[in-house]
């Protein structure tokens, strides 16, 4: 029997528009891998009521709101595993009202099953047409960088199983792919969440179907991360200063935080910024204790030889890092809260462990999610908007883009009256 450690652990996320199969999806995934506790098998024979139907949603949609509508809202995390591997699950919703629940589950995901219920598309068409919320999902996952995206066609029990219509549904994604610019990995599969064909065994209803079932796709996967361990990429935003005993000689003056990028070992010369200036670790103090490295992902205490005045939000790099601090950014933003964006307002930028003022300059474009164009004459941003954008700062902060590192390239913007969440930044240049 394979080992769990083989593949590390897999993060996904379920995404596309409403009903179309999501809960199910996962219900009838845990379901058939026998991943399900006694009182939830239990519960699900007593969802079946006068039916023989199973209601497998009723294993994600944990809110009463969500039962009662029939929606997803919030995102519902699941953990199961099999022989090869252990697998961490967000279930996210699919209303557009909820697409900034859908990016905080997709912003940590290694791959997306993005599902399309075949029954709701028109087949008559001449150009087979997806629907918005599916185009929604799928920028939001390239603006990301989700490294795999598997396409579910689900409910093809209702359309008998149609290989033709099938192969439109694939071929009208890799055309959304192609337009969006999606690099990422793509996989097709025929599916009905119901019924349990090609979610965890290969169904006899598609013996047309050459691929494996969704579970073993997943199984397979990479767990890809963009996150660097050359000690040259090493980057340490600091959370908290520790102090004790300071009345004494033998002051102790450490660093806290995580390490987003690199690795830092006893004795390596470092750079602060934005101060610009210099020291060597000393000391390097993990959970567990003195050690004489660290790497990206380890939350630690580093000592420096020189007495520096460091505080939260200032940067700890490699000696030859190229990463600068920086007043001026241009970013993608996707946009949560029900009042649009006003140029004149200042807001909060939480970049890392630092805070500061922010001023959005300049909308360059908003992507339309009907026609997949760039929209240049808008100079705002709704809810569930997606857009490029010039942003100015108070002060300047120590990042990287998205695409080299999430969790330095990545940021939000608070409302600095209210302190609600009003978008959620990816960096792409900087000056």
């Amino acid at each position: 029997m394979t080992s769990l450690n083989q593949y590390a652990p897999l993060r996904f996320i379920t995404a596309g528009s409403v009903d179309d199969g999501k809960s199910t999806l996962i219900g009838r995934l845990l379901y058939d891998s026998k991943a399900l506790l006694s009182d939830q098998l239990l519960s699900l024979d007593k969802s079946k009521n006068n039916s023989e139907v199973i209601d497998f949603s009723i294993l994600t949609d944990g809110l009463e709101a969500e039962r009662e509508q029939g929606i997803t809202i919030d995102v519902a995390y699941r953990y199961f595993s099999t022989a090869k591997r252990k697998f961490i699950i967000a279930d996210t919703p699919g209303h557009e009202q909820y697409t900034r629940n859908m990016v905080t589950g997709a912003s940590t995901a290694n791959a997306a099953v993005v599902l399309i219920d075949a029954s709701q598309l028109d087949f008559a068409q001449k150009l087979l047409q997806l629907l918005p919320q599916t185009k929604r999902h799928s920028a939001i996952l390239k603006q990301l960088n989700c490294p795999h995206i598997l396409v579910a066609v689900n409910k093809m029990d209702l359309l008998q199983f149609d290989q033709t219509k099938f192969d439109a549904i694939c071929a009208a994604y890799r055309t959304l792919a192609t337009q969006l610019g999606l690099r990422q990995d793509l996989h097709f599969v025929p599916v009905s969440a119901l019924q349990g064909d090609n979610i965890v065994h290969p169904s006899q209803n598609t013996d047309w179907y050459r691929g494996g079932s969704l579970l073993s796709i997943l199984e397979g996967l990479p767990a890809h991360d963009n996150i660097s361990f050359a000690s040259d990429k090493f980057h340490f935003p600091v959370q908290l200063v520790q102090r004790l005993d300071s009345d004494k000689q033998d002051d102790f003056r450490g660093y806290q935080g995580r390490i987003e990028a690199g690795s830092i070992a006893v004795g390596d010369q470092v750079r602060i910024e934005p101060a610009g200036r210099s020291s060597t670790v000393r000391e390097i103090i993990s959970p567990n204790g003195i050690v004489q490295r660290a790497q990206a992902g380890d939350q630690v205490t580093i000592r420096l030889t020189d007495d520096i005045d460091i505080s939260r939000g200032d940067t700890l790099l490699a000696a030859n890092s190229t990463t600068r601090a920086n007043k001026k950014l241009q970013a993608t933003l996707c946009w949560f809260d029900e009042r649009a964006l006003n140029p004149a307002r200042k807001y909060l930028l939480k970049h890392a462990t630092q805070t500061v003022f922010a001023k959005i300059n300049s909308v360059d474009h908003v992507l339309d999610v009907h026609t997949l164009t760039n929209i240049s004459e808008k100079q705002t941003l709704n809810m569930n908007d997606l857009g490029e954008v010039n942003i100015t700062l108070q002060k300047p902060i120590c990042c990287t883009t998205y695409q080299e590192n999430i969790a330095t390239g990545s940021f939000i913007l608070i409302d600095e009256a209210t302190y609600h969440t009003v978008a959620a930044g990816m960096i792409l240049d900087f000056e």
